[in-house]
């Protein structure tokens, strides 16, 4: 009966061992943002994630199947917390609609700002590196940004119903013309070191909805 016992206790973790393989593999999957943003999926080794996130060698496996479940728990990881940003500022009932969006900007600005122009967009740059290499990549990043589009788009529809935007324009395609230029304007920004390219952009985008 011990050794009943002591075998279902080795088979089936505790609450305090639940808890600390999560935290482990949260702590993985943060360094994983941090240096996908960076460097860059491929260039990205597994050892390098193990020794960032303080994880022991050899244990990468225990948490994900494969480095591309890492990849993939990283881009989800990453749009959850984007969405949350976005819901948080696009979505402020204190701010009106298209001020929202010039907030959504500047903060970007700041923190390009903070990270010296080194990071980045995570899906942008994983777009850039991996949706002609693997579909299950290409397919999960095109839908962060269809998430992204529709947060957009909720704020450009108040905009309108505030009067702020004109009525008659598509603000679903005006959403999905943010993101793809939003996008390269951070790229270019990463190029020149210099918040420039997001100003230009987002000035630009925001002249054409005025009425």
């Amino acid at each position: 009966m011990i050794g009943m016992l002591i075998e279902e206790s080795t088979l089936m973790p505790n609450s305090s061992q639940k808890a600390e393989r999560g935290a482990a593999r949260g702590s993985l999957i943060r360094v994983g943002v941090e240096l996908c943003t960076q460097t860059g999926f491929q260039a990205t080794g597994i050892d390098q994630v193990l020794r960032a996130a303080g994880v022991p060698k050899g244990s990468f496996y225990h948490y994900f199947p494969s480095k591309k479940d890492f990849g993939l728990a990283v881009i989800d990881a990453y749009a959850d917390y984007f969405c949350t940003k976005l819901q948080r500022i696009l979505e402020n009932p204190h701010v009106a609609p298209l001020q929202r969006l010039q907030d959504f900007v500047q903060e970007a600005e700041k923190g390009m700002k903070k990270h010296d122009f080194q990071r980045g967009c995570l899906v942008g740059n994983l777009g850039q590196e991996m949706a002609g290499l693997d579909d299950q990549f290409r397919e999960r990043l095109e839908s962060v940004l269809k998430l992204w589009e529709s947060q957009t788009s909720r704020c450009l529809k108040a905009a309108q119903e505030a009067g702020e935007v004109d009525a008659s324009l598509d603000a679903d395609q005006l959403a999905e013309f943010f993101w793809i230029g939003w996008e390269g304007a951070i790229l270019r920004a990463k190029l020149t070191q210099s918040s420039r390219p997001m100003h230009v952009f987002a000035e630009g985008f925001l002249a054409q909805l005025k009425i």
